[in-house]
């Protein structure tokens, strides 16, 4: 019973989200884009007050930097100590 409620909520999540896909995942990449500035923004020259607490988070970033920066139209990486072109 519980596997069958739990199925039907399901099915009824997707059905109200299936036009809206593409607006969804606009909406992620742009949050996503926004919290990459946010997190290069010391190192491209634009003060950010939260730098000592994101410092740590920059390893787990560098996998998507070179996608972000593509997508922002800049075609090498703005940063001269991060190489990833």
């Amino acid at each position: 019973m519980f596997e069958q409620l739990k199925k039907l909520v399901q099915f009824y999540d997707e059905v109200l989200s299936m036009p809206h896909r593409q607006e969804i995942a606009r909406e992620l990449r742009d949050e996503d884009d926004l919290f990459m500035l946010l997190l290069y923004s010391e190192m491209i020259g634009i003060p950010n007050p939260v730098y000592y607490y994101t410092l740590e988070l920059y390893p787990y970033m560098m996998e998507k930097f070179h996608d972000w920066h593509l997508r922002m139209g800049m075609e090498k990486s703005p940063l001269t100590g991060i190489r990833c072109c």
